[in-house]
């Protein structure tokens, strides 16, 4: 009876051991096949892709400054009340409805002068449409203000602005993570590897500039709309 009970014993031992054997082998490939995983999921590449489009202005804002000097209030007074009638007229001359030119602020200031108290009003005036031919041959005609007695000062001039970023961003992304996934593609050809799924993307800062190089920027109708966008890739 008890050789029999340790033969049991002993064939029980050898079927544990082997299985043990058999476990460690297992998850020994588990393991060792998990970090080559891991180790091909890392890998991964990270460019940048561009995407730019020209636009035109949609809103121009042209902001005229112009004072009146003299000795008398109610004749300065007057004086600056003729040339914003001038101006207006100026604007109604060339088709802008009288609600596109509103104030935009007035300062009065006084300084004795050697005993004469000069009085000094400054008058700011806003056009703000989004006619962008129409406000382009208005600039072209702003000496016809000066003929009149305007005198526009320092801070004058018009502002061209796009407003309508919102509807060309999800195709210019598109296009600019297009453009990367092309970069990974060629770096991975030369690498003699394959571009995978993206395992993460920024998008960069929109920017709004004069097209062509112009100098300045808010002064052109013409602008260019850029993007760069940095995608992560996988490599497989």
């Amino acid at each position: 009876m008890e050789e029999r009970v340790t033969t049991n014993r002993s064939i029980w031992l050898l079927a544990a051991a082997v299985v043990l054997a058999i476990g460690m082998i297992v998850g020994g490939y588990l393991l060792g096949n998990g970090l080559v995983r891991a180790r091909l999921a890392d890998r991964s590449v990270t460019v940048r892709g561009l995407a730019e489009r020209d636009v035109n202005a949609d809103l121009a804002v042209w902001t005229l400054n112009y004072q009146k000097v003299g000795t008398d209030t109610d004749t300065v007074r007057a004086e600056i009340a003729a040339d914003t009638a001038r101006i207006r007229a100026f604007f109604a001359s060339l088709g802008f409805p009288a609600d596109a030119l509103a104030p935009a602020g007035t300062g009065v200031s006084q300084y004795n002068n050697n005993g004469v108290m000069t009085v000094t009003i400054n008058q700011r005036m806003q056009l703000r449409t989004t006619d962008i031919k129409r406000a382009q041959a208005a600039v072209a005609r702003q000496f016809d203000l000066v003929s009149q007695g305007v005198l526009l000062q320092e801070g004058s001039g018009i502002s061209y602005s796009f407003t309508k970023l919102n509807d060309i961003k999800p195709p210019m992304v598109a296009a600019a993570t297009r453009d990367a996934r092309a970069a990974a593609e060629q770096f991975a050809k030369d690498s003699d590897t394959a571009v995978g799924g993206i395992k993460s993307a920024t998008q960069g800062y929109f920017s709004i500039e004069a097209r062509d190089g112009a100098e300045g920027g808010n002064d052109t109708p013409f602008k260019k709309v850029r993007v760069v966008t940095t995608v992560d890739f996988y490599l497989k």
